[in-house]
């Protein structure tokens, strides 16, 4: 028998799991979680199953390229639950796998909506106001209860019956590794999944070239948050660029040119001024602009309703110089830069910070029936 069964499928994912199952497990010692995901939930004190970050993949091109690992991985975890039967499985975020995992769960009859005795609990929601919509009936029908992180996104289950709770934004409650200094070296981030920052990672690198023409003393830094990211940028280093592990980056940044996940989140709430460039597999992207429905990339900019943060896309002509033109309207005038950005990161926070009526914690312990949740 297990308690709690975690699935997190990509880094960010890991990371956010991690500060769940820690605080879990601070409050109730004795409870038995088991997780699929990464290092971090492991460091947390959950048993790991199965490490995912070897496959953190996103697009359509990247998934199918590992689709029978994840058919096979899928088929596993159900015979998993069905021998274990965990009282609560929280799915973290990865909603091509997790998804298909609650139907999967469902549909043989193992989960609370089928008759069975696992609860489904999912934290950091599919994002279904930028596409695909309509999975919230399969949500609602699959899931238990939901934990989201942005205060809009409860609305966007209203039509249907499901329990949906705020529960904060979980970088509000982490360490940002990240602060502004005029004088600091650019950041680069690239991302942390190995196929998208062997497309972005050149841009930026290009960029920063461009950029070190009308700032010689320019230098930049790139924090790796993986061995695998970390093995790929050493080996494609150029002059005035340093590379440290994400954990050990000491130095604040005069700006960043990123990638369009989460850190770049972690920049805006660090106040630091930026450029997003966006590079997919062709297919992916091809689809992509098709079917998604928002204006923007960048999560600071979804939720400022303004391109806030610039961002240029792989059908953008001389990516790269643009790319390093609009990081240099930033680098020539910092004071209004840091006026305009410190702004921004006081609007998200304000944004992310409103007192939830639950955390996930207190969500997963309703669902357990212990504690106070």
């Amino acid at each position: 028998m297990a308690d709690v069964l975690v699935v997190a499928g990509e880094p960010s994912g890991d990371l956010h799991a991690s500060v769940l199952v820690r605080e879990l497990k601070t409050r109730h010692p004795n409870l038995s979680v088991c997780a699929v995901g990464g290092s971090n939930l492991q460091k947390s004190g959950a048993h790991l199953l199965f490490n995912m970050m070897s496959l953190s993949v996103v697009g359509l091109a990247e998934v199918m390229k590992h689709y029978g690992t994840f058919v096979r991985l899928l088929r596993w975890l159900v015979r998993w639950v069905r021998v274990y039967q965990p009282k609560v499985i929280c799915l973290v975020d990865f909603p091509g796998f997790n998804l298909r995992f609650a139907q999967a769960l469902y549909r043989a009859g193992l989960s609370k909506q089928a008759g069975g005795s696992t609860s489904v609990y999912g934290y950091i929601a599919p994002q279904i106001w930028a596409w695909k919509a309509r999975r919230r009936f399969k949500i609602a029908r699959w899931f238990d209860a939901l934990g989201v992180i942005f205060p809009f996104e409860v609305a966007c289950f209203a039509d249907t019956n499901l329990k949906v709770n705020f529960v904060g934004h979980p970088l509000l409650r982490q360490k940002n590794p990240f602060r502004y200094d005029p004088n600091g070296p650019l950041l680069l981030l690239p991302g942390s999944r190995l196929g998208a920052v062997t497309r972005i990672f050149p841009l930026l690198k290009e960029a920063f070239g461009y950029l070190k023409k009308s700032h010689p003393s320019l230098r930049a830094i790139v924090p790796f948050p993986n061995d695998n990211v970390g093995s790929y940028i050493k080996k494609n280093l150029s002059t005035d660029i340093s590379v440290c592990p994400l954990s050990e980056l000491d130095a604040g940044v005069c700006g960043a040119l990123m990638s369009s996940g989460t850190a770049s989140l972690q920049v805006a709430l660090a106040g630091i001024p930026g450029v997003v460039a966006y590079r997919a597999h062709p297919m992916t992207f091809f689809f992509g602009k098709r079917l998604v429905k928002v204006p923007y990339l960048t999560m600071a900019n979804v939720l400022l309703k303004e391109e806030f943060y610039p961002e240029t896309l792989q059908d953008t002509p001389l990516q790269a110089t643009v790319v390093a033109q609009r990081m240099a309207t930033f680098l020539n005038d910092p004071q209004k830069a840091r006026v305009r950005f410190e702004n921004g990161a006081q609007r998200l926070k304000e944004m992310l910070s409103t007192s939830p009526k639950h955390s996930a914690v207190e969500d997963v312990e309703r669902l357990l029936g212990i504690g106070n949740g």
